[in-house]
Order: structure tokens, then sequence, then C-alpha cells
């Protein structure tokens, strides 16, 4: 992608083209284009990584994050083969202090794997594992063994051709695995009433997942990386399982379950009013839907009345209304912006008209309740990847925050009920004063934890850094709210919004009688001009929430098994203190 429409993505870039439609749309198409590859001059390459593994091609290649806040270009890449050669990369920038940064499919918001403003000449290796580290294999009948370049959808593909799948799944199929099990991902599922968990699944994240990964590692013996095989119930395994990209794992063996055909119902008629009432209010409640079916997520475009609810069941057999799906992607009208959203946010952009903001929540949720009934998508049905995966990469990009808060299942509506009064009431408040910081979504979804049992191996270990670790202090919390606010990238305001929201949310839930974890994969730690910015958050608020000594024993095992720092940046150093 070129600096050209990197720049036509911030708006009020000078001397850029003023947006259109067709201009938002080649960004965003640029965005979901596999990053330019370059191949390297052999000489430039020997001249600037000298002895670098010769059985491993070298490449220029940019990184852009999913809405392309974090870029840069022309760092230096490769794709080893296998775990092999992945071993040798990481030994040479061991030796020629260079960092190491596994890329799978960008699809983040986070600084994990590049900073904001890293340049082509810093010394900083992307390791691109989707090309080849991408093999699956059935380990038993209820284990599969998986390279962590495979992406979501070929990793669900393949089990559903074994008869096996997942409970709940992130909704985009382009994510690697590996990314996926760096910042514990998730989908939304918990037991409905009277549900109990069958075999090989788990309603926590898919990090809960694991009985076993390789890992590269400082080996002691040799004095050198090499490659190591934790099982789940190694103390070193907990820090692994949710990494945050403190390390390398080029495989691992997740538990997985018998396939379910699920039924994905969406609706746009109940009035937020009444889906996020207050506990006790009655009506068709965001927790009334969860009881009946334990899976649901609500997405509620800014400035609109009623938000538009999926609710998915397990269902055997077909249901008589519903449409049969056999792929995933459901959604054509959400997946391809359409030329109504397209000219409203090209309007937006181009002419800082943010006072829109309310006119695109009103068309998109016109789009999706008319979209839902014309592609007969309101009601479908099918194997559970069907249903599960339903973002593409030509999605409309909007820059995204992320929380878990940790409560009962009983506080859910609570929860849910407080969060999105307040949001409400602040978005009211700004656009009294002529702000709009929000033109996207709010989304909502709902998920068990991370209990270990759900692997069926003795001793296996809690996952440290998961949002989803459960409370030593509060084990009555076996829920975890997820709460999203997404808005177009570079909007005025959002950051200050955005950060009263993070400090209402620090302050309620401050583990007295529910906990805030950050979603590692999106925004947090908002000062009033930016993300990942606060010190009192990073330093004092994020460790707090899993507890100083969870935190202390992952920072610990990220140091031993890597204490030359080559799996890191410079973010990563400040969050874990050693800086």
């Amino acid at each position: 992608m070129t600096d050209h429409v990197a720049n036509n993505l911030q708006p009020g870039n000078g001397g850029s083209a003023p947006w259109t439609r067709r201009g938002f749309l080649l960004s965003a198409a640029a965005l979901a284009a596999v990053p330019v590859l370059l191949t390297a001059d052999p000489a430039v390459a020997a001249a600037e990584l000298p002895d670098f593994p010769a059985e491993v091609d070298l490449y220029r290649s940019a990184y852009r994050n999913w809405v392309g806040e974090i870029t840069a270009d022309g760092l230096w890449a490769c794709a080893p083969t296998d775990a092999d050669q992945v071993v040798s990369v990481v030994n040479w920038a061991w030796q020629h202090d260079w960092r190491v940064r596994a890329r799978g499919s960008s699809h983040g918001w986070s600084p994990l794997t590049i900073e904001s403003g890293t340049t082509s000449d810093a010394p900083v290796l992307l390791v691109d594992t989707g090309p080849h580290l991408t093999g699956l294999a059935l380990d038993s009948a209820s284990a599969v063994r998986a390279g962590t370049g495979v992406t979501l959808e070929a990793l669900l593909t393949f089990l559903e051709g074994h008869g096996l799948g997942l409970t709940a799944s992130p909704a985009p199929g382009d994510l690697t695995l590996g990314g996926a099990l760096a910042i514990d991902a998730h989908g939304t599922a918990v037991p409905a009433k009277g549900e109990k968990r069958t075999a090989g699944h788990t309603f926590g994240s898919l990090s809960n997942l694991v009985l076993s990964l390789t890992a590269v590692v400082w080996d002691t013996d040799t004095g050198a990386y090499g490659l190591r095989t934790y099982t789940r119930d190694e103390a070193d395994c907990a820090a692994l399982l949710t990494h945050l990209g403190r390390s390398l794992v080029t495989e691992v063996v997740l538990r997985v379950g018998a396939n379910t055909n699920l039924r994905c119902v969406s609706r746009t008629d109940i009035p937020a009013t009444e889906l996020f009432g207050a506990p006790g209010s009655g009506g068709r409640t965001f927790a009334s839907f969860l009881d009946a079916s334990g899976r649901a997520e609500a997405i509620w475009f800014a400035f609109t009345e009623f938000p538009w609810l999926k609710v998915w069941s397990v269902a055997p057999n077909r249901p008589l209304t519903s449409r049969h799906v056999s792929s995933p992607y459901n959604y054509p009208f959400s997946d391809n912006v359409p030329t109504l959203v397209a000219d409203l946010v090209g309007r937006i952009l181009s002419d800082a008209a943010w006072y829109l903001a309310p006119v695109l929540g009103n068309a998109q949720l016109g789009v999706a309740a008319l979209g839902l009934t014309t592609t007969l998508a309101a009601d479908i049905w099918g194997p559970s990847k069907n249903t599960l995966l339903y973002i593409r990469p030509t999605t409309l990009r909007e820059t995204a925050n992320g929380y878990a808060v940790l409560t009962t299942r009983a506080q859910v509506q609570r929860v849910v009920h407080e969060f999105t009064d307040f949001y409400q009431e602040q978005l009211t408040a700004y656009a009294a004063l002529g702000r709009f910081p929000v033109n996207g979504t709010v989304e909502i979804r709902v998920t068990g934890l991370d209990h270990p049992a759900d692997t069926e191996l003795t001793g296996a270990r809690i996952p440290l850094l998961s949002a989803l670790r459960p409370s030593t202090e509060h084990p009555e919390w076996d829920t975890a709210v997820w709460l999203d606010v997404l808005t177009l990238p570079g909007t005025p305001y959002a950051e200050e919004f955005l950060r009263e929201l993070e400090q209402f949310l620090l302050r309620s839930y401050d583990g007295t009688d529910a906990l805030t974890r950050v979603e590692w994969s999106k925004g947090w730690a908002y000062t009033e001009q930016a993300a990942w910015s606060d010190e009192e958050v990073l330093g004092t608020a994020i460790p707090g929430s899993f507890g100083e000594s969870v935190w202390g024993q992952a920072a610990g095992a990220f140091d031993r098994l890597d204490p030359h720092g080559v799996f890191g940046n410079a973010f990563l150093d400040r969050l874990f203190g050693e800086d």
C-alpha cells in the first residue's frame, strides 16, 4: 500500500486528494490487500543484514494494522518455511541485536507487534507465519495439531471436515491462530439455562483450548535459542498461552469437540431501552436471551434506537423458518461497504462533517435492517463455522477500544445496563456541545472464563494473562461481559470520550463486586490525546487487574525464556517495566 493511500486514511491531511466514495473504497481495499512484498536486492540485504541465514529469503514489506493507524514502510521481512528456519532467524537476530516480530494477518489495533513511528532502518524483522506455518492434522479424535500461521477459517473448515468444531470463535476468519492465541481471542457464548459443556469445548477463550505448544525459547544448555514444546501442566506454558507478542509460538495442539449446527437469528426490533434495561425491568433483555440460548451479540449503531441483536442457538436440525447456509460470511451488506454508507463516510472525512454521525448511524442501521431481509440473513442455520464467521477484510474499518468485565452470570444485565446508560448519557452530553466522538458502534458479547479443567488434562494451568483468567479472590465470578466502542480513526474528541468510558469502567468495576480488564488487541490506557499512553493504567491498573503475583510470574517467564529481549518492542518494554 502506498503512502498516499495510508495518508488518505487520516482526515485533514494537507495536500491529499479530497475524500470521495471511490477514494474511501479504494483506501479500504488497500487496507484489505495483502502487504506488497518487494524482493530484496541480494547485495543490499547482505550489507544491511550480514550473515543472514541463506536458506531464508528476505524481502521488504510494509506493515499495516487493521485500521491503518499503525504503519511502517520498507521493513525487512521473511517467511520461514518451517520451525527450524524460524530458529535460525531468531538466533541471527539475537547475535545482531535485532528484534523479531511475528506477523499474521495484522488484524489488530494495539501496538503489540509494531509501534507507530517504526522506520525502515529500525533493527526490526517481521516473520510472516501465514505462508508456511500452516500445517493441520488430527492428533487424536479430540485434538488438532496446527501451525500458528493457519487462519481461523482454515482451521474451522478442517475441523468441520472431521465432524469437529468450536463452541465460539472470533467473527473474522482471516485471523491467524497464533495471533488469536497471543491475545486470548474469544467469541460470544455462555451456557444457556440447563446447558452443560460438552467434551472438548470451552466457553472461555481460544487460549483455554491449548493442550501443548511449541515456542522458540532460550536454551541455557546450548547458549542459543531453540524449539521447546510445553504441555499445559507446565508453569511456563501458562505465560505462553497469552504472550502478547513476547514470544514466538510455531505450533499448538488444541482440544476440540464434536461440531454442532447453530441457528443465528438477527433482529432490529427491540429498543435499546428494553434490551439494555435495568435488572428486573422485564421484557426482552439481553440477559433473557442469554438464558434462552447462551449466545448473543448486540451491535448498537451510534445515535440509534434499535440495536442489531444476533442470537445463536444449538439446533441439530434445521428449523422450518431458517435458511441453510453452507459457507460463512452471510451478511454481504456488512462485509462490503454500501454506497450510502461510503458516501456518508467520505463526506464526514473530506469535509470534517463529524456532525453527520447520527445520520451515519441511522443509515447503517437501515442498511442492516433492509439487508437482513433482502439477503434472507435474518434467520440462518448450518454447521457452526458458517454462522460464527461473518467479518471479511472488506468491512468498514474503524478504531476500537475493548474491555472485559468479570462478574457473576446474575449480574450481566446490571453491567450491560450501567455501561450503556453511561455511554448514552455521555454521548448525548457531547452532542449538546456540538461534539460527535463516536460514529461507529457499541458491541457487546458475553463469554465464560478460562477454566483449565475444560481441557480434560490433569494439572492444566490457567493462562496467566488472559482477560478471562478467573479471580482467586472471587470464585463466584463466572462470566465476562466484553464491551467495545468503534469510531472512525481521527474523529475529534474520540480519545477524550473513550478515556471517560475507560475511567468509568475502572472505577465502577474495580474488583469489589466486578473487575475490569483490558482487551489486549483493542484500544486502552487512554489519555485525552491517545490510546496506550496513560501511565497509571499501564503501570498500575492493568497489572493490578491480574494481581501483582500473576503479573510478575508472566513477566519473569518472558524474561527467562527470552533473556535478550529478541521478542518485543518499546511498547512491550514499557508495559512490562523493562524500559
